[in-house]
């Protein structure tokens, strides 16, 4: 294998290969996939000198530790955390080289839940449909990482930026998800829906890459059985017989039965992605664009 890869020393609870994603399969049962946070994800990307297509690693809540084989530059970002290069502190939120065969430690976050690790370069795994994201519900693309993975980088795109720091904004101490009503918001009582558009949740430790999970008020309905599958969207907020929302997240199925009450703005769900258990989470509805 080339140098220009690296090794996994420390996978960590959860680090993935992440880009753009693979949108245009749902018809297949494909998810879009990709980056949770992708402000994150592009700002690494661009700090390296990567275009935004670029693969980075996106790791979960304890970071990874990565060993190159030549000399890289990286950046890390996302969920703030500290970055060590063989025991010795780098740079949060900016670019910086790490030697061959030096151990590049990314800690334990600070604040929010996922991180982001751009390589000049980019990850330069297999594409599959376009992609080199990992998707964890339909299994495309490359595996979480383990230890021992060794990942091919690709050759540098560019010179990295020169920024002594680039500002990102920091995990929601409270998660605000503006949602447009619907489709199937007839199927809940109105004083259910009144309950959703009002009342406080908060993230439940049960989420992933596939939905955002809450806990609070349960939702009643006003309708029993459950629905014919039919197509969902990223964003939507489907509620299961349990009565609590659940956010749908880039690995989210393309379809479901279980009624959706609404749907978040896409520009609000980059702050899904690095809120917490525990953050209070509220919906707020707004008209339809």
């Amino acid at each position: 294998m080339s140098d220009r890869a690296l090794a996994v020393v420390r996978a960590g609870a959860l680090t993935t290969v992440q880009d753009l994603g693979r949108p245009g399969y749902a018809h297949l049962g494909v998810p879009r996939s990709g980056a949770l946070d992708p402000p994150a994800a592009a700002l690494v990307n661009r700090l390296v000198g990567n275009p935004p297509e670029a693969a980075v690693l996106e790791t979960t809540l304890n970071g990874c530790a990565l060993r190159p084989r030549s000399a890289v530059t990286v950046a890390v970002g996302g969920a703030p955390c500290p970055v060590t290069v063989d025991g010795r502190p780098a740079p949060w939120g900016a670019p910086f080289r790490v030697p061959a065969c030096a151990l590049l430690d990314i800690g334990h976050a600070r604040a929010g839940v996922r991180g982001y690790v751009a390589v000049a370069g980019g990850v330069a795994v297999e594409p599959v449909l376009g992609s080199r994201s990992t998707d964890l519900l339909s299994g495309l693309g490359p595996a979480p990482l383990a230890d021992g993975t060794v990942l091919p980088l690709g050759q540098p795109f560019g010179p990295h930026a020169r920024v002594d720091v680039a500002a990102q904004p920091a995990p929601p101490a409270e998660l605000v998800l503006r949602v447009t009503p619907g489709p199937r918001d007839d199927w809940f009582t109105a004083a259910a829906v009144r309950t959703f558009l009002t009342r406080a949740y908060r993230v439940s430790s049960a989420s992933n890459r596939i939905g955002l999970r809450t806990e609070g008020p349960v939702l009643e309905r006003a309708r029993p059985g459950e629905l014919p599958s039919e197509g969902m969207v990223l964003g939507a907020v489907q509620v299961p017989p349990d009565g609590s929302p659940v956010v749908f997240l880039a690995d989210h199925p393309t379809t479901g039965g279980y009624p959706v009450i609404a749907v978040v703005r896409p520009e609000d769900l980059p702050a899904a992605a690095q809120a917490v258990p525990g953050t209070p989470v509220r919906f707020v509805g707004v008209r339809r664009r």
